[in-house]
């Protein structure tokens, strides 16, 4: 064997062993992210689902009782359709409102005006406010009585004052509002879909005479359909998971009347809230997991027809 192939040979081995060590130093230092969502995320997800199985009070008692915790939710539990029915209808409402406040933002400041910049920045600033934060500063905003800003600038126009979250029939509307207000997340992810878009497609669609709304139907919308898709995932991901009544909702987190009760803050109070019940509360967290799947599977599975995706 001659002397230029055994330099090839060894070269060869010496390539693969530095790649070998690379992958290891790669995956040294990824291990404790893994690490952390095996024990933080799959492991307390797997104990949940055997909880769920158990009359369980997370300290002495521990119980098998099959199924009868999914039983008792959905036929006894007086609360059940009370908080699916808050849970859906905030959900109905938010997350087309979201979408739709989010993408028109979007467009607005989707351009190159001077100070631009500075407008992008105040959208999104609610986005990374705390969330603590955000709802004392609502308390405030929405406070029912004479101290209340919002209260203060209606009354200073002549009008009556609003009940906001101290009324049954306008709490929910109140907490819409208050949802809406951090669409400058959802707008980021726009603004990022608008700029893939090829800027010859509106320069040939401008010489053809197109308006700038046909640009924005005709052009903008189709190939900004894939972020429609994944902000509409996450956007019912989020709104069944609500439970930031427990901030500003009152009552617990309920609100008046249970207006504001919700299957997440029903979880929340079945776990910790001094029932102790765990395993009641990781059924019904499974069933609300459940659900989440087979609507995000809906909205795959139909995705076909309106998300497009440039070749």
């Amino acid at each position: 064997m001659s002397e230029k192939i055994i330099r090839g040979i060894n070269l060869g081995k010496q390539a693969r062993i530095r790649r070998r060590k690379e992958y290891l130093i790669g995956y040294l230092f990824a291990l404790p992210v893994i690490l952390g969502i095996i024990i933080y995320t799959y492991v307390p997800a797997v104990q949940s689902f055997i909880y769920s199985f158990f009359n369980y009070d997370g300290f002495y008692t521990l119980e098998y009782v099959g199924l009868n915790n999914f039983r008792v939710l959905l036929t006894i539990d007086p609360d059940f359709w009370t908080v699916v029915r808050n849970t859906f209808s905030y959900a109905i409402c938010v997350v087309p409102l979201s979408l739709v406040l989010g993408y028109i933002v979007a467009l607005t400041v989707n351009n190159s005006l001077k100070g631009i910049t500075m407008y992008r920045m105040l959208f999104y600033l609610p986005v990374i406010i705390p969330g603590v934060a955000s709802g004392l500063l609502w308390l405030d905003l929405f406070e029912a009585g004479p101290t209340g800003i919002f209260n203060k600038i209606l009354e200073s126009v002549g009008l009556a004052r609003a009940s906001f979250f101290s009324k049954q029939e306008t709490s929910l509307a109140t907490l819409v509002l208050t949802t809406v207000w951090g669409v400058g997340g959802g707008m980021v992810i726009w603004l990022a879909a608008f700029k893939n878009i090829p800027v010859g497609l509106y320069e040939s669609a401008k010489i053809d005479g197109a308006s700038a709304l046909t640009r924005t139907l005709r052009i903008t919308l189709p190939l900004s359909t894939p972020m429609i898709f994944y902000n509409l995932i996450t956007g019912i991901i989020g709104a069944l998971q609500v439970s930031s009544t427990m901030i500003i909702g009152g009552s617990n987190g309920r609100g008046v009347g249970d207006s504001l009760y919700f299957i997440a803050v029903k979880i929340y109070h079945d776990s910790f809230g001094g029932a102790f019940r765990l395993g009641y509360a990781s059924a019904f967290a499974w069933m609300l997991f459940a659900v989440i799947g087979l609507l995000t599977f809906i909205v795959f599975k139909t995705s076909g027809k309106w998300v497009y995706y440039e070749d």
